[in-house]
């Protein structure tokens, strides 16, 4: 039933996106307002309000993020592995490897939320705010090594810049550690108007992606995107699960850690693939398979 309950919801707007877009009742361009009002507006102010607001509840786990990074780290090298082994095109390897450990941030909060409370939200806000500054800069390295583009330092240091300093999502979750440590306590009214502003947040995240997801490039990236989706679905658990009980994590940063590591890919490496000239056809291909057999594993962390 705890299945059932937390997961049947998520993807009943997953496909309730995928119907609007097919009825056209909404288009593109409604789909990339609605990501960026999310990954801009609402989702950091989730996080600073979730994280800011809980400064009554224990303090952040180092174990589930070391964890977290650790975990990351084996399994980019494992995608860097393969790829050299498997001979990969360079237009193909920064997809690839992104698609193999970059998680869909707004499905794990949407799930921790359900199941984990404040507390599990707080965590995994503090986990993803440690978490994402690394993968996006592994991303962007393997990106820029095998892109066609010839790219100057400076426009290099731009990416990483970009990677580091201006992602919303870190920067909410930095400014909601800050305000939980100082003791500063959130006004009702300011409580209430956060609350609206993020009430829209997980439902509007969650069409959005049902919207872009699209089997197009399935049947020539058939391999590709299912040795992806191992990775991040079974590979990537296994040794975050292994990492979690040689650190010693329990309780609710354990579960927290199992729901993170079991997470489909982000939509993000789609955009990030565009950008930096890589094939973006098996960047698709990859999020959905990626986000069908999250079912899967979902439900093993959701059993753990």
């Amino acid at each position: 039933m705890i299945i059932l309950d937390t997961i049947l919801p998520l993807f009943v707007l997953l496909l309730l996106g995928c119907g609007l877009r097919l009825t056209q009742i909404t288009n593109e361009s409604f789909l990339k307002t609605a990501d960026k009002l999310v990954y801009y507006i609402f989702f950091p102010a989730m996080l600073f309000w979730k994280i800011g607001n809980s400064s009554g509840s224990t303090g952040f786990s180092l174990g589930l993020c070391l964890a977290g990074i650790l975990a990351v780290v084996l399994v980019f090298s494992l995608s860097l592995a393969f790829i050299h082994k498997s001979q990969m095109p360079g237009f193909q390897a920064g997809s690839f490897s992104q698609a193999c450990y970059r998680f869909n941030t707004y499905i794990g909060m949407a799930i921790v939320m359900n199941t984990l409370g404040e507390e599990g939200v707080r965590h995994f806000g503090i986990l993803v705010g440690f978490v994402i500054p690394l993968i996006n800069v592994l991303a962007v390295c393997v990106l820029i090594w095998h892109s066609d583009q010839n790219l100057n330092t400076k426009q290099k240091l731009i990416f990483f810049a970009r990677a580091l300093l201006s992602n919303p999502l870190i920067l909410g979750c930095v400014a909601g550690i800050l305000v939980s440590k100082s003791g500063f306590v959130f006004p009702r009214a300011m409580n209430n108007t956060f609350g609206l502003m993020t009430s829209i947040t997980l439902p509007l995240a969650l069409i959005s992606i049902g919207g872009t997801l699209s089997f197009k490039g399935i049947a020539f990236h058939t391999r590709a995107s299912l040795v992806a989706a191992c990775f991040k679905l079974l590979v990537l658990p296994v040794v975050g699960f292994i990492l979690l009980k040689i650190f010693c994590v329990t309780g609710i940063p354990f579960k927290t850690g199992m729901i993170f590591f079991c997470l489909p890919t982000s939509t993000a490496i789609y955009i990030l693939s565009a950008q930096l000239n890589s094939d973006t056809e098996l960047a698709s291909s990859a999020i959905m398979l990626s986000t069908l057999f999250s079912v899967v594993s979902l439900s093993v962390a959701l059993l753990l």
